[in-house]
């Protein structure tokens, strides 16, 4: 399981850390991606083959599901780090999520996402706020 925040810095090549927690389950290669909620999106290989397949049991005869199929696979990479724990990020992802110099890297459980520092630090608080009244709508599901 992926848990926790961590803040990076981009180098000049857009080379940023993985921490060191996240580098052994994510293993030799993974997915960079598009995420949700303005993030970028790791998810390792067997989790996006996974999620593929799940994605191809969609009727493609919805425009929906065709526009995030496009979406999240056209902005897919495959990645590996390098000798030092880091990959570089690729101008449109960068620009994707905004990242100005600055980021967050967190552990949401099943992946891990990479936010612009400005982005998370909004979303974190809006989340922190309401963090007791998402609990208590979500306990049904909890069961």
């Amino acid at each position: 399981m992926f848990m926790g925040e961590y803040r990076h810095g981009l180098d000049s090549k857009n080379r940023m850390i993985i921490p060191a927690r996240f580098r052994d389950e994510l293993g030799s290669t993974f997915v960079l991606t598009k995420g949700l909620d303005g993030c970028l999106t790791i998810y390792t290989e067997s989790q996006w083959t996974a999620m593929i397949e799940k994605l191809e049991k969609l009727p493609n005869t919805k425009r929906e599901t065709r526009l995030y199929i496009r979406g999240l696979t056209s902005k897919a990479i495959e990645c590996s780090l390098d000798s030092q724990g880091r990959i570089q990020l690729p101008q449109f992802l960068v620009n994707e999520a905004a990242i100005i110099k600055q980021c967050v890297v967190i552990g949401a459980a099943d992946h891990v996402e990479i936010w612009s520092e400005d982005r998370w630090n909004a979303y974190d608080q809006e989340a922190s706020d309401s963090f007791e009244d998402i609990a208590e709508s979500l306990t049904e599901f909890l069961q």
